[in-house]
């Protein structure tokens, strides 16, 4: 209807819910429930506009008005009902004022975009209040378009933040055939990989659902989570079909277009229970809507026949001379009891005048408001300060269409206590209830806000989920619900300690794990790759954390480092007692007839190589290593060249006996002492060398066990190292010689001897620690090198005194110069006589 003074002398509200598929016949639109809910978005309109009317503080000088045409959810509908009250003005300038400036509408993003490529260069603007598809956004292809409802960009992040928070990866994508399926579908298969979801499938079914498609797409469920982006004519077909097939437990992510279908709960409540689904904001309350909407009396139903079909629908009924008997079938249509004319709303419940939901009412309620406060702001506009060229202003009586999508895009204004304001691409912040469908005790649908979306939040901010409240989907037809939420996954998912191993040919989801390599860590769940240790950790058994390495070397406090360490001290005690009592009985001929003084430095000596195998034990440091080998070489170096000194003296004593000998005045105390340090200073020599060019210096090694640093002192110069033992060995095979040399000579010389055998014993020790020493590591390396100077000290020490302690403790009556040279005598003779 015209309303005189109206600067918008025709409001189109084109108001189908997009994703309702509604069977056409003529003009009239049959749905049975449906109809009730696209009546009172047309009513919601004419509320708001009447609102608006009333209002001295909105548009006090203008009035609005309005034309309600319906597009049936077809295009060539909706470009019918455009055209049929405009026709004769689209295409004449000289009667422009009479083409409606603005369009409310269409639900169908589809019949939108029809719609603006039809209106094209007349730059007619076009707010919807639910067409959400994402391509609308588009400003270069649709210029002139404003809608309330956020676009589908937003719902798809929603969407894949939901299925990842619950850890769904693997879910099924389906949507029926249409301009808004096929972008949601395409945007959330590029906006999911961000979050590690994949697709188990998609697809895309015809708006008329054969049974070879509903075939066709059970087949292809190998989800028991599947998001569908489709209307609630089409979840009909398909869970009338999942009920036939017996398919439970599945988890059901509904788009907004049916997130609040509440129709579908009376035949299929045991299949959406526990349904999940974001929905467009809700008014608490729009005030005065409801009594607006109950106000209708019988006597206003002959206006149109969007009333009369309402009407009948609602009471059941039939009214004389209706239009809409073709819609119903004559024959369902005249069982019918007629109407009584004192039928009352107020007496039934109808979705129409249900308020507990208003979403979509909301949607329409804010994009009337929209055009309001656009109009506002063109009439509070200030000569020689305008938008236009040269400053000016519209006029709000006669304005051009195009001028007013310049104070649409800027609007700002506050709808029952919300702001509203758009972005550059004419569409509203984006804010999402998240609704969960549950099973009240009366068997009827309670959609339950567990969570929201909010566009404006910050990142990581704007998805916000109570999960306690949520009821989930029943696995079993003797199960009401489940208790938590079921799982959908390709692969389960890599604990900390193993990897991702992505499977050839197959989606990101899908894949194997792999435990991390040796030396690497992974502390997360579904980790890419698995970080390397430092240097000085290793990783725990489960290879999910790096915990410092087991420090190895011979110890002090461990029972190995003990016992060696008593034992050298002990060595070393029993050198210095036996040193003692030479001393004490140096005065006796035993001890005189056996170097004396050679003997006591041989004591001193071999107590300092006891002492030496401490050096060995504790934790290596530079300083230590460089004590500890020269310590080592040079210490056996003394007590091998005063061993060879004294078996040199053993076979100078024998020359010495023999008619016209005079060799011992050759080698004499003071040639003895200098021959002792000449056989030394060579090894000191090699030492020096060995410090000043390659010193032997601490180490941290970790090539023998990767998870043990083993603190050991390394040689330097190997070449150095084995010149070191090469020379002791050349002193000891020089000793061993004389030794076995001078092996028969008479008794009181007898100790070539026992040195034979200290140096058979030395060279075994010796000859099996090389083997050992090669082949060992860390502190049993050490342990072998202790041991073997121990033995070998050992050898020398019992070998060489050890007789002689004896006579000079238990058989003293031996310890005497008769009893010696008695024995001496006949072995002289002997020897002579051979």
């Amino acid at each position: 209807a015209l309303i005189n003074n109206s600067a918008l002398d025709n409001c189109v509200f084109l108001g189908v819910e997009e994703k309702n598929s509604l069977y056409e016949d003529g003009d009239i639109c049959v749905k049975g429930a449906i109809i009730c809910i696209l009546y009172k978005y047309s009513c919601t309109m004419t509320f708001a506009i009447k609102e608006i009317n009333q209002r001295s503080d909105l548009l006090p000088h203008l009035k609005l008005g309005y034309h309600i045409r319906d597009s049936c959810d077809d295009i060539p509908v909706a470009l019918r009902a455009l055209l049929s009250f405009n026709s004769s003005n689209l295409g004449c300038a000289a009667v422009y004022r009479t083409v409606s400036p603005v369009i409310i509408g269409d639900a169908s993003s589809g019949i939108s975009m029809a719609l603006l490529r039809s209106l094209g260069s007349f730059r007619i603007p076009l707010v919807s209040y639910f067409a959400s598809c994402s391509c609308l956004s588009d400003q270069r292809e649709f210029p002139t378009f404003m809608r309330t409802m956020p676009s589908d960009a937003f719902q798809i992040r929603a969407l894949a933040r939901l299925v990842s928070y619950f850890g769904w990866t693997w879910v099924g994508v389906i949507g029926v055939e249409s301009d808004y399926a096929r972008f949601a579908i395409q945007l959330f298969l590029q906006e999911s990989v961000q979050y590690g979801v994949c697709a188990a499938y998609t697809h895309f079914y015809p708006v008329t659902l054969s049974q070879q498609a509903l075939d066709k797409l059970l087949n292809m469920a190998s989800s028991k989570v599947i998001i569908n982006f489709s209307g609630e004519s089409e979840m009909q077909g398909i869970l009338k079909e999942i009920g036939r097939w017996n398919i439970t437990g599945l988890q059901w992510i509904a788009s907004e277009a049916w997130a609040t279908a509440t129709l579908l709960w009376e035949k299929f409540g045991d299949l959406l229970t526990g349904t999940l689904g974001f929905a467009i904001r809700r008014a608490d309350v729009i005030p005065g809507l409801e009594e607006h909407l109950t106000s209708l009396r019988p006597s206003d139903i002959h206006k149109s026949g969007f009333l009369a079909e309402f009407w009948e629908e609602t009471f059941n009924c039939r009214l004389n001379g209706s239009v809409n008997s073709h819609s119903h079938g004559v024959g369902n249509y005249l069982d019918r009891l007629p109407c009584k004319g004192t039928e009352s709303l107020d007496d039934v419940y109808s979705p129409y005048s249900d308020v507990t939901q208003l979403r979509v009412s909301y949607n329409v309620y804010k994009a009337v408001y929209l055009v309001a406060h656009a109009l506002q702001d063109m009439s509070d506009c200030k000569g020689g300060k305008g938008p236009f060229s040269n400053g000016t202003c519209a006029d709000p009586k006669h304005f051009k269409p195009w001028q007013l999508i310049h104070y649409l895009r800027r609007a700002n204004f506050s709808a029952l206590g919300e702001e509203v304001n758009f972005d550059q691409n004419g569409d509203p912040i984006a804010y999402y209830d998240l609704v969960n469908w549950q099973r009240s005790p009366d068997g009827s649908l309670h959609l339950v806000k567990v969570g929201f979306y909010d566009a404006s939040s910050p990142a990581g901010y704007s998805l916000v989920i109570n999960d306690s409240v949520i009821q989930w989907p029943c696995l079993s037809e003797w199960l009401n619900f489940a208790s938590q939420a079921s799982r959908s996954v390709c692969s389960d998912s890599c604990p900390p300690g193993s990897r991702v191993a992505r499977r050839k040919g197959e989606p990101i989801c899908c894949f194997d794990c792999v435990p991390c390599a040796e030396g690497e860590v992974s502390n997360e769940t579904d980790s890419l790759e698995c970080t390397r240790c430092s240097e000085d950790t290793w990783p725990n058994r489960a290879r999910d954390l790096c915990i410092p390495k087991t420090i190895e070397y011979l110890s002090y406090h461990e029972l190995m480092g003990i016992m060696l360490c008593v034992v050298s001290v002990l060595g070393a005690c029993i050198s210095l007692s036996i040193l003692a009592i030479f001393f004490t009985y140096k005065d006796t001929p035993l001890v005189r007839a056996n170097n004396m003084e050679l003997s006591f430095l041989l004591l001193v000596f071999l107590a300092v190589c006891f002492l030496v195998g401490l050096l060995f034990i504790g934790e290596p440091s530079d300083w230590l290593c460089r004590i500890r080998y020269p310590a080592f070489g040079i210490s056996f170096a003394l007590c091998i060249s005063c061993l060879l000194a004294k078996t040199a003296v053993v076979l100078m004593a024998f020359r010495s006996t023999l008619p016209g000998s005079n060799v011992m005045k050759w080698f004499g105390p003071n040639q003895q002492r200098a021959s002792v340090f000449l056989g030394t200073a060579v090894q000191v020599i090699i030492c020096l060398i060995w410090l000043l060019t390659s010193p032997p210096h601490a180490n941290n090694n970790t090539d023998y066990h990767s998870a043990t640093i083993i603190m050991e002192c390394v040689t330097g110069s190997e070449v150095c190292f084995w010149c070191v033992l090469g020379y002791i060995g050349i002193l000891a095979c020089m000793c061993f010689l004389m030794a076995f040399l001078a092996r028969k000579l008479p008794d009181n010389f007898n100790e070539a001897k026992f040195i034979t055998f200290s140096m058979l014993i030395f060279f075994a020790v010796w000859i099996t620690f090389i083997p050992v020493y090669v082949s060992t590591a860390g502190k049993y390396t050490v342990a072998v090198h202790i041991f073997a100077i121990l033995a070998s000290a050992f050898g020398l020490l019992f070998c060489i005194f050890a007789p002689k302690c004896c006579i000079i403790i238990l058989k003293p009556e031996k310890n005497s110069k008769k009893h010696i040279m008695q024995r001496d005598l006949i072995a002289l003779l002997d020897v002579t006589v051979q």
